[in-house]
């Protein structure tokens, strides 16, 4: 992964994006249903965002910068033609600029005609596969991992679109959630250590993929199963069918951060309720760390559901500490880290009628660089809290991430550099408190699959080896 355009670090976690497919036994209006799936799916990626939609052996595709009903407005959207499958995309960028160019879905022409695909995850053997793969003629139209990808799968496919997503998933390493689709056929595979989520559903007659079950639910779709670890599933004139990659011989370790922070409260993953898990998050918070307080409340929006958790096993009260405009774009969107820090401001304020006098609990998801927490923290203050005591529901991040995750090095992580006191003492908070690791773990009780827990404790399925521990100097 890379800072992209250079940008200064952000506080906070992002993940890179988010996919949709349908495959319908009629011909029709399937734009619009990757349309929904997607605008559900807009917290996963917010920078641009594209729909393919195969029709007749050939695939006609939009793709534009912005939030999904900025690039679909005007009637863009209606000017794509029915069809009988579908793929979308919604991202924010880890590996390669956010360019328009980068922007998905990859549609291009090869040896299975027409082909299309999307992409949520991060390859970590980018460098090397583009090497190869220019020393044998490829041309590269884009920077990003993903169009390594859709040039592997026609290397490999001869004709045979199964053949080519096989063979490729066999030579990439990372994690990858992924649709594809050629003019008969949408295919959807998840990496062998199931870091992404991915989960199939049905409507009617149609079939549809999703990175999350709350785009299931924005199209009227019935969930039928997640998508497993290392499995390829295949929908085509046939039905459905799957198999699996080869097994890597370790235990699927799907990123527990999308409980966290970036998994929709309404999603359920690897059987598990995201909402559920946020609000046990806070209930153990409150049955490890009692803290005399007046009222407790969360950072919207991650941070209210573990909130309520805390305030139903600690008895105190749950309040609303901060107010949020509902119509300023994320804070890592800014150009530059000025801007971002002061739409901080912008984006939350607090409710002096709810914390004068008080001494407040305020539960976030995660702090990574600490900027914004030290934001908020003042804020509260300023506002005329009494206390001010931060929560994490996340263990210390002390480790990057290189799986789909933009914090790239040890230097833009607060808790790489800093102990607990050193960062509690920077945020300006009376007391700071972390769940541990294996309490996050009993937070998903219930998950199918393992976890990875790599940039709490560096235990990674893949080795972590372009990155050295560097020292962060906090301005």
């Amino acid at each position: 992964m890379y800072l992209r355009d250079g940008k200064a670090p952000f506080d906070g976690m992002h993940e890179e994006c988010g996919v949709f497919g349908v495959y319908s036994n009629e011909t029709r209006d399937v734009a619009h249903t990757v349309y929904y799936g997607l605008y559900a799916l807009q917290h996963r990626g917010q920078e641009s965002c594209g729909i393919a939609v195969a029709y007749a052996d050939k695939i006609e595709y939009y793709k534009g910068m912005g939030l999904v009903p900025e690039v679909f407005s005007g009637g863009r959207l209606d000017a794509l033609p029915e069809g009988d499958i579908a793929i979308g995309h919604v991202r924010y960028s880890t590996t390669g600029a956010s360019l328009l160019l980068n922007a998905q879905p990859v549609v291009f022409t090869g040896k299975c005609g027409k082909t299309a695909l999307a992409h949520n995850g991060n390859l970590t053997n980018t460098k090397q596969l583009r090497e190869e793969l220019i020393a044998s003629g490829a041309v590269f139209q884009t920077s990003i991992d993903s169009e390594v990808f859709a040039l592997l799968i026609n290397k490999y496919s001869d004709g045979d679109i199964l053949k080519g997503v096989k063979e490729a998933c066999a030579r990439v390493e990372g994690s990858y959630a992924l649709v594809a689709m050629t003019s008969d056929k949408l295919i959807a595979v998840r990496d062998p250590y199931g870091v992404r989520p991915l989960v199939l559903g049905k409507c009617i007659d149609d079939y549809v993929v999703a990175s999350e079950t709350c785009a299931l639910d924005a199209v009227g779709a019935t969930y039928i199963r997640d998508v497993e670890p290392g499995e390829i599933v295949v929908i085509d004139a046939e039905g459905v069918r799957s198999g699996y990659l080869g097994t890597t011989g370790k235990a699927p370790a799907a990123c527990i951060f999308e409980y966290v922070y970036f998994a929709r409260p309404d999603s359920v993953i690897d059987g598990v309720s995201v909402y559920a898990a946020r609000r046990e998050m806070g209930r153990l918070l409150a049955k490890s760390r009692r803290i005399e307080a007046d009222i407790v409340s969360g950072v919207p929006d991650s941070g209210l559901v573990a909130a309520k958790g805390y305030s139903e096993v600690s008895g105190i009260p749950f309040a609303d500490a901060l107010a949020k405009n509902r119509y300023v774009g994320r804070t890592f969107i800014q150009p530059d880290q000025h801007m971002r820090e002061n739409s901080v401001s912008v984006k939350l304020n607090a409710l002096r009628a709810n914390i004068e006098g008080k001494r407040v609990i305020i539960i976030d998801d995660s702090i990574v660089r600490g900027t914004t927490s030290k934001k908020i923290v003042r804020m509260l203050r300023e506002g005329g809290a009494k206390e001010v005591h931060m929560m994490s529901c996340s263990p210390v991040v002390k480790h990057p991430c290189h799986l789909g995750i933009d914090i790239e090095t040890y230097s833009q992580l607060i808790g790489a550099n800093k102990t607990v006191e050193e960062i509690r003492e920077y945020i300006g908070a009376d007391t700071l408190t972390y769940l541990s690791v294996e309490e996050l773990k009993a937070a998903c009780k219930g998950a199918k699959f393992g976890f990875c827990t790599g940039c709490f404790d560096g235990q990674y399925p893949y080795p972590l080896k372009q990155h050295k521990a560097d020292k962060f100097k906090f301005e």
